[in-house]
């Protein structure tokens, strides 16, 4: 059985692409041609999870066990999971997590099931539009609202006050309870 796979950004208006795979094509094989798509390097902890009728996440299936989960939880990875495993009917909804640092994803919709036939290689059957870009720049700034103000610039009331400084007057100490520091030992 083939999948047709149509996926779509939420982010970039007109861009669409599917594809056409094999039910036991694996996860990692669906990666592959997504990147390729899309003109990605594939350098990146990508993901799929699997999703109901609303997208709400439900399984995911990850590049590599990266340890984190519980000992409970199974980890499923990409290369040992076969799409056929998790992939039934038309309309199955899925997503893919292509910047797994700000958790932007493709929305994927099974959007046809061949019955009766194979493929031994994933194909690219339709591609509109450019991709949105794969990892978003983070910004490590700390915002000020003072335009080009610096932390060197600063003075010990600006960093540690804010920029209404602090009044000894205005602290009501009625609200705190001060305790001999030998008894909490």
């Amino acid at each position: 059985m083939l999948f047709r796979i149509k996926f779509i950004s939420d982010e970039v208006e007109g861009f669409i692409r599917e594809v056409l795979i094999d039910s036991e094509a694996t996860f990692l094989q669906l990666n592959d041609i997504v990147l390729k798509s899309c003109n990605y390097p594939d350098d990146q902890m990508t993901s799929f999870y699997i999703c109901n009728e609303e997208w709400e996440r439900g399984m995911q299936i990850t590049r590599e066990d990266m340890g984190t989960t519980n000992v409970d939880e199974d980890v499923l990875i990409m290369e040992k999971t076969r799409l056929s495993e998790f992939l039934e009917d038309e309309g199955q909804n899925l997503q893919f997590v292509f910047d797994p640092f700000s958790d932007r994803v493709f929305y994927m919709t099974v959007k046809e099931a061949v019955l009766g036939k194979q493929l031994s290689e994933a194909e690219i059957v339709r591609s509109v539009g450019k991709p949105p870009r794969q990892i978003e720049e983070l910004d490590f700034s700390l915002p000020t609202g003072k335009g080009d103000f610096s932390i060197e610039d600063a003075d010990e009331d600006d960093i540690f006050a804010g920029e209404a400084g602090f009044n000894d007057d205005e602290l009501d100490i009625d609200g705190f309870e001060i305790s001999d520091s030998s008894e909490l030992l």
